[in-house]
């Protein structure tokens, strides 16, 4: 029995240990992704040849009913979508899940990557590719709905990861979000409101400021439990 015990903690912390690392290396490899694009970026003094690549490998794919299915796909992170599917999952974590902490997650990678996106946007102060395939204002780097994307859907993936006993569906829902992600990114090019490394860069930003969020969330929830919990009982 307690050598049961034991190899199930020993267990519990392996895998705590790997997902730790996952997330460092994730977290770091966005690190250097942003910085990168954002130095090639700022230093150019024409066009990037990513961007130029990225833009042809769209024309050469276009057409009048992949358009559509690229417009639609696009609005899946769009200022629309994004509030009244937020507002839903926090009304499901406050009123059915009944956990508070989730409902909160939501807003802080929300409203945090959105405010990030303009402070940096404001930041490089890139002007929007020319010809653009629909209507888009304001400025280009990051891209705003690749990074919220990012940060939104991924949460979505922090929670399928977490809370999926399934592991077959799990893996599958997991895939499914990703994919999703990348396509919204692909479509900001595809519609040429957005260079690749506008995508990129927003891609980057997002998952950090998820992994950031959802870090700083964590403990503090942890701190609540331990040090204001008992002191609210005891009153």
């Amino acid at each position: 029995m307690i050598r049961h015990y034991y190899r199930k903690l020993a267990a519990g912390f392996a895998l705590f240990t790997l997902e730790l690392i996952f997330v460092m290396a994730i977290f770091l490899a966005c690190v250097l992704v942003f910085l990168y694009v954002s130095a090639e970026v700022a230093t150019a003094a024409g066009p990037l040849k990513f961007d130029e690549s990225a833009f042809a490998l769209a024309a050469d794919v276009q057409s009048t009913g992949f358009t559509q299915f690229i417009e639609f796909i696009t609005f899946f992170a769009s200022r629309h979508f994004m509030t009244a599917a937020g507002l839903m999952l926090i009304a499901y974590f406050l009123f059915v899940r009944r956990h508070k902490w989730y409902s909160l997650k939501v807003p802080v990678v929300a409203l945090g990557s959105i405010s990030l996106n303009l402070v940096l946007k404001f930041f490089f102060d890139r002007q929007r590719p020319d010809m653009p395939l629909v209507d888009a204002s304001g400025l280009s780097f990051p891209s705003g709905h690749s990074m919220v994307a990012a940060s939104f859907y991924s949460l979505l993936i922090y929670l399928v990861w977490h809370h999926v006993q399934s592991k077959p569906l799990r893996h599958f829902l997991v895939a499914l979000l990703v994919i999703f992600i990348l396509l919204i990114g692909f479509s900001r090019i595809y519609l040429r409101v957005h260079f690749a490394t506008d995508v990129v860069a927003g891609f980057a930003a997002g998952i950090l400021w998820v992994i950031v969020g959802i870090g700083a969330l964590r403990r503090l929830e942890r701190y609540t439990r331990k040090e204001v919990a008992p002191v609210v009982e005891e009153d």
